[in-house]
């Protein structure tokens, strides 16, 4: 077995080669597809690579995989798929006509018809025969219903290239006097009773708004309470007999009317439908919903009308999980479990089903929910709406007196958008759409469009991506709905992912078995050999049981275990790597797993190795002349250009010699700059050393402020004043900033490179101005002061002027009394005399 270390030589050796090879193909101009088509080794792979095609044709010398922009292998031998869309069902789109009842394109409503010869750039206008098999779940839908068309094309075929977009054009017009089913599902507890009463009294008069808008439309009703167990429903006996005064039995969901279009019948089953009670705030509705959705022949939902499924509460909701509360386990299995009399039976076995369920089942049944829902409960059910496909949320009254404008209004809502979606359920397909719904600007990316009408013809545009093959070749035909929410139409498309060859499956002219380019042992297919496991080589002419030392190996021509043949770069025959020829006759592919070549080196100024007279390339690597180092040989091997001119060490000792310059150093001290590091503009230098004498000569200040100590100190200079400290880099000057004991700032320069050190100091120090703080305390204490003595000023001011003004007011006051303590105007005597008149005094 080969060392390990051998083996990281061996795998450095071949990124290398790999980077070489990408930076020429880029610098070369070549485009990606060059780089990448000639690694794949078979059809399949070669396909599946953006811009590449396969070439079948026999003893072909070049790599099979290649770009659309080389033009070696002739085009009858050129495997090179693109997208193609053939058009099978085309019915046109319905047209509003006079009378009221919209005209179908084409024949009958099934999916028989002739396959269009239209490919992927256009579609059949054309209308085809259809047999009129299709009926309603009810059996009563009228022809011309059954022939309705809403969306266009109906059946289309894809055939689809990894990672190459098709562009499928799709309509949409809403049809007129299209049918409507309509079921009202309602909470029946005891707090909805108003609401049943009105609706009893709206019934007649919903229908006829609702026939205002199509003259097919069917009503229902159903009602619901929640599960009859604890803690739902109260399970004491007398409860379960009447819950509340004049109430029903308590119950999950009763379908009491399916649909029809006897109104009075409605009317009947609201009025006749008692109310029922429960014990927690929350209602069964989401079992009643499903129900509801996934009982279609019980219910009698239409296969070509609209779908409305009005819900009805004041209350929230249980969903999946809640039912472990009353000790039922078993998950909703989103089926229609109702007896002969409309009555869910798996209500106390089955779990509460979940939101996505509920989501699913709307979506497979093409069915748009309102949420009817009282002001308190409003907010919930519009989160709601939003998890559910084609739904949406109202407030509905305290006694539902608004029914009849709100469903118009939803209505309206639902019909005059459309909103695309499709049926994916895995990563392998990309679809975006794109619209300019009733305008004519440019494209924009979504999937609804708003404020249509009938008649309006909305296009879209789906933009369809293969974004990976399956491993499983059986994954390779699938079917994509694409659908407008809430109608039971759609668009099928039966997508054939493209992600192997014909070439490669029996019965192709090319596929061969045991044939004679393969020696006899091997299989012929898209114009190379796929070899049995005793045999190898281009055309299987290798055995492995013979014996070439080494070459009697299968994986002779493999550089370590994880590499291909020969690396990509030749092939393999017997045992022994035959290296590719290059276009470029001078450009050489060598090595025993040609793993070397000549042209894929570093370049300086576009030359291989600085050209020929500084270095030659060898296996990868710059072989550099005499006098010349680096990686391209563009280095001088001397280090004459870094010794300073007046001798010294190379770099001045901070720095290193790096092809003819200087790379200078960071230190502790600071950063060294210059030609030959000989500068440190941010090191301290003698800037400590001179700063105590500058200060007691120039500032009288400091440690050596003393003129004794200054003058024993201080004899290396004595500093020039100046008004600026200004350096001059060329004559080396240095300068020195500090801030003294006074926090006093001053500068000086000093040059040392002559016989003499020569110091310039700033004439004067740059001093923070003086505060007097006593002076600051006093102010501000005879401040408070003062503002104090105002405001007691102003303060007895104000209330002597207040009190002369109510002694004034009292005073007025009493001169202006009419009466006095002595006598009082409104005083009376306590004795009143009367007299007779017919008496004479006797």
């Amino acid at each position: 077995m080969m060392p390990a270390s051998s083996r990281k030589s061996e795998m450095l050796l071949i990124l290398a080669a790999l980077v070489a090879v990408l930076f020429v193909a880029f610098s070369t101009g070549q485009s990606s597809s060059q780089l990448t088509c000639p690694m794949k080794a078979t059809c399949r792979e070669c396909i599946q690579t953006s811009n590449c095609r396969w070439c079948t044709q026999a003893n072909f010398s070049k790599p099979r995989c290649h770009g659309h922009d080389i033009g070696y292998c002739p085009e009858e031998y050129t495997v090179d798929p693109s997208n193609e869309a053939i058009t099978l069902i085309a019915r046109e789109l319905s047209k509003p006509s006079k009378g009221g009842v919209a005209i179908a394109g084409g024949g009958g409503g099934g999916y028989e018809a002739e396959m269009s010869a239209s490919s992927s750039s256009s579609h059949s206008s054309s209308s085809s025969s259809y047999s009129s098999s299709s009926h309603s779940a009810s059996g009563s839908m009228s022809a011309s219903a059954q022939n309705i068309v809403q969306i266009y094309p109906q059946r289309v075929q894809l055939k689809l290239r990894l990672n190459e977009v098709y562009r499928l054009g799709v309509k949409y017009s809403q049809a007129e006097d299209y049918p409507v089913d309509l079921y009202y599902l309602m909470d029946l507890s005891k707090s909805m009773e108003d609401d049943k009463e009105k609706l009893s009294t709206l019934g007649a008069l919903l229908a006829d708004e609702m026939r205002s808008i199509t003259s097919d439309f069917r009503l229902g009703f159903g009602s619901f309470v929640d599960k009859v167990l604890m803690p739902y429903v109260s399970t004491v006996p007398k409860n379960l007999r009447e819950p509340c005064p004049q109430c029903a039995a308590p119950y999950g969901y009763h379908n009491l009317m399916p649909l029809s279009m006897d109104t009075y019948r409605f009317t009947e089953e609201v009025q006749r439908a008692a109310v029922s009670g429960n014990l927690d705030a929350p209602e069964g509705g989401f079992d009643a919903i499903m129900q509801a959705v996934v009982c279609r022949e019980q219910i009698g939902w239409r296969e070509k009308a609209r779908r409305l499924l009005v819900f009805s509460t004041d209350a929230g909701f249980h969903y999946a999980g809640d039912g472990k509360l009353g000790g039922v386990i078993t998950p909703n299995d989103g089926e229609c479990h109702l007896d002969k009399t409309g009555r869910y039976t798996h209500s106390t076995i089955q779990d509460y089903p979940s939101i996505s369920q509920i989501n699913l089942k709307v979506k497979q049944n093409a069915i748009n929910v309102i949420f009817a829902i009282t002001q308190n409960e409003l907010s919930v059910y519009e989160r709601l709406s939003k998890l559910v496909e084609g739904s949406s949320a109202a407030m509905l009254s305290n006694d539902s007196s608004n029914i009849v404008s709100l469903v118009r209004d939803e209505y309206n809502k639902i019909s005059s958008s459309v909103e695309m979606k499709d049926n994916r359920t895995d990563s392998l397909i990309e679809v975006k759409y794109y619209s300019r719904c009733l305008g004519n600007g440019p494209l924009v990316q979504t999937n609804k469009c708003d404020g249509l009408k009938v008649g309006d013809i909305v296009q879209f545009e789906a933009h369809i991506t293969l974004l990976k093959c399956p491993e499983d070749a059986r994954e390779w035909n699938q079917v994509l709905q694409i659908y407008p929410v809430g109608i039971n139409e759609s668009l099928t498309v039966d997508i054939e992912m493209l992600c192997s060859c014909p070439c490669e499956l029996p019965g192709n002219p090319d596929y061969k078995e045991y044939a004679e380019e393969c020696s006899h042992v091997g299989t012929y297919k898209c114009g190379i050999c796929y070899c049995d496991e005793f045999h190898h080589g281009r055309n299987c002419e290798c055995s492995a049981t013979d014996i070439h030392t080494e070459a009697g190996s299968v994986d002779a021509c493999r550089q370590t275990n994880t590499s291909i043949d020969c690396n990509g770069r030749g092939q393999c025959v017997c045992g022994v790597c035959e290296c590719d020829k290059r276009a470029n006759p001078e450009e050489i592919i060598s090595g025993r797993y040609c793993e070397c070549d000549n042209f894929s080196c570093d370049r300086h100024d576009g030359l291989l190795c600085s050209g020929p007279k500084q270095g030659v390339c060898s296996c990868g690597e710059c072989i550099c002349a005499d006098g010349w180092t680096g990686a391209a040989c563009d280095c001088k091997a001397t280090n004459e250009n870094c010794i300073p001119p007046n001798g010294g060490e190379i770099c001045s000792g901070h720095g290193t010699c790096e092809c003819g310059s200087c790379r200078c150093k960071i230190t502790d001290e600071g950063r060294f700059s210059g030609r030959f590091c000989e500068k440190c503009p941010t090191c301290s230098g003698r800037c400590n050393e001179f700063k105590h004498c500058v200060q007691c000569q120039q500032y009288q200040t400091g440690p050596l402020a003393d003129p004794a100590d200054c003058a024993a100190n201080c004899t290396l200079f004595t500093p020039i004043p100046v008004q600026k400290v200004e350096i001059d880099e060329e004559k080396d000057d240095n300068k020195c900033t500090f801030f003294d004991e006074e926090d006093c700032r001053y500068e000086f320069s000093y040059n040392d490179s002559g016989e003499k050190v020569v110091v310039k100091a700033q004439e004067k120090r740059e001093c923070p101005p003086k505060v007097y703080m006593l002076g600051i305390i006093l102010a501000v204490i005879a401040a408070v002061v003062l503002i104090g003595l105002a405001v007691l000023l102003l303060w007895k001011l104000l209330t002597t002027i207040h009190d002369r003004r109510e002694f004034a007011r009292f005073e007025k006051e009493r001169m202006m009394a009419k009466w006095d303590t002595g006598e009082n105007p409104i005083y009376k005597q306590a004795t009143t005399t009367f007299k007779n008149p017919t008496y004479a005094g006797k």
